[in-house]
């Protein structure tokens, strides 16, 4: 796969024009105080994962309208003391799977909080959380068209308010220094973390991977892959429905969640990437608010930095947290 997007130099200044709608931060004020509305209920049970380094306990909360949320929280075996602390949230399809699946943060001795995507978890990793919400209109197989004319009824809106509900119960753990949260994410994951990064006040870090939900205009005029493809099906079908579609997508895009965002980011991106298009990631990266470092990998495609990314990810927040204390 050759190089198809801008030229890595244009997309260093790539800054689009935003759609923003007028009442975009109304829209996410009036959501999380409903989701609020019910009690976080945060439970965390002691799991047996037969990992004898590590305590796991499965997770259970109220995300949006009071639905349970799964996940799993791991801390370093006999921990006493509030932990710097990484929320982890999980690329398309994909669900929260075991506890052994996600050592790296626990290894490196941060309490590790990882979010189960209501709905999903059929592809790659089991998930445990139904979606019991549908959508209001007809859709596309998969999840970006599910509820897709009608901001309130959108499926994101769910899915990033359970995002926003997982942090405050990962801080309200004894054993979680909620000054030092950090969330994470890759792809669909990297869009969450970007979009939790800008609606949640006070965070310690975010690390954007390769993320998707972001320059949905730009995606599906310059790729028909999935998952923005499922959004080019629909209109295909649905033609009467573009202008409503996009302006839906308006309050879930990081190119207009990134703004919002003023916690120390680190981004990766990959140039041969035509699920997650490079000029979608540069979009938002150039328009993030905070202090912020890219890693590009030049000869990948969706897969990205992979363990080198999760090196980078590692030794920044060894030096974040180290520059913070």
């Amino acid at each position: 796969m050759p190089l198809f997007d801008k030229p890595l130099s244009e997309l260093r200044e790539y800054r689009p024009e935003r759609d923003e709608q007028p009442d975009f931060d109304a829209f996410w004020q009036r959501t999380l105080a409903e989701a609020r509305e019910h009690p976080l209920d945060a439970e965390f049970t002691p799991y047996d994962a037969a990992l004898s380094l590590l305590d796991v306990f499965d997770v259970r909360y109220s995300g949006w309208g009071g639905h349970r949320i799964a996940g799993w929280f791991l801390v370093p075996a006999g921990t006493t003391e509030p932990l710097p602390t990484v929320v982890h949230y999980i690329g398309y399809n994909g669900g929260r799977g075991f506890p052994h699946d996600w050592l790296a943060t626990a290894a490196a001795g941060y309490a590790t909080f990882v979010m189960d995507t209501r709905g999903q978890g059929s592809a790659g990793t089991p998930g445990d959380t139904p979606d019991p919400v549908g959508g209001a209109n007809a859709q596309t197989p998969g999840f970006m068209t599910r509820g897709v004319l009608d901001p309130d009824d959108y499926y994101y809106r769910r899915v990033y308010t359970d995002a926003v509900r997982a942090v405050e119960a990962a801080a309200g753990h004894p054993l979680v220094d909620e000054e030092r949260i950090v969330v994470a994410g890759g792809s669909q994951g990297g869009g969450i973390t970007q979009a939790v990064a800008a609606l949640v006040p006070g965070l310690a870090g975010a690390m954007i991977d390769v993320p998707f939900l972001t320059g949905f205009r730009r995606a599906t005029e310059i790729v028909d892959t999935m998952p923005y493809g499922e959004i080019v099906k629909y209109l295909a079908i649905h033609r009467d429905h573009e202008e409503q579609v996009f302006r839906t997508l308006s309050y879930f895009d990081g190119t207009n969640l990134a703004p919002r965002g003023t916690a120390p980011a680190l981004y990766s991106v990959a140039m041969m990437d035509m699920t997650c298009p490079p000029s979608t990631v540069f979009a938002s990266y150039n328009h993030y608010a905070g202090p912020k470092e890219i890693r590009v990998w030049t000869y990948n495609k969706h897969e990205g930095g992979q363990t080198f990314q999760t090196r980078e990810q590692l030794r920044w927040l060894r030096d974040l947290f180290k520059n913070e204390g």
